[in-house]
């Protein structure tokens, strides 16, 4: 009798690691907008904070259309990355705007979802690991 044993290695993919980046850089955001209120180079800071930011978002959609893709993954991380690319698209245009009113109940949304979004690919790979042992 033959058993196969595997040992666990569990690796970050691309996809968790692009949306960890982008719930890190919503939340330096935060950081940062509150530097605005108490620091001169709190403008800057949030500037270069916003353009990481967008940068993650694409980053986020091109690491869900690559899990899809080559990997035969389901579509659905496409719809929600590139929902949050629109979602970060609306809140640079209302920073960019001064509408405080608006950019910041967006911003605290955005942390939300991505940090809902980072929890569910994060726990997908559990279910796997406990079921092997």
């Amino acid at each position: 009798m033959v058993t196969q044993t595997t040992s666990e290695h569990r690796s970050l993919t691309f996809l968790q690691v692009a949306i960890a980046l982008q719930t890190l850089a919503i939340f330096f955001q935060a950081i940062t907008a509150g530097l605005l209120l108490s620091s001169p180079h709190g403008e800057i800071l949030h500037s270069a904070g916003a353009r990481v930011m967008y940068g993650a978002s694409m980053l986020y959609v091109l690491a869900a259309i690559l899990a899809w893709r080559p990997g035969g993954g389901p579509p659905r991380p496409i719809l929600y990355a590139s929902g949050f690319l629109v979602l970060a698209s609306v809140q640079v245009v209302l920073g960019i705007a001064h509408m405080p009113s608006l950019h910041v109940p967006l911003g605290i949304l955005m942390f939300g979802l991505s940090v809902l979004a980072l929890g569910r690919v994060l726990s997908a790979r559990l279910p796997a690991a406990d079921a092997a042992r």
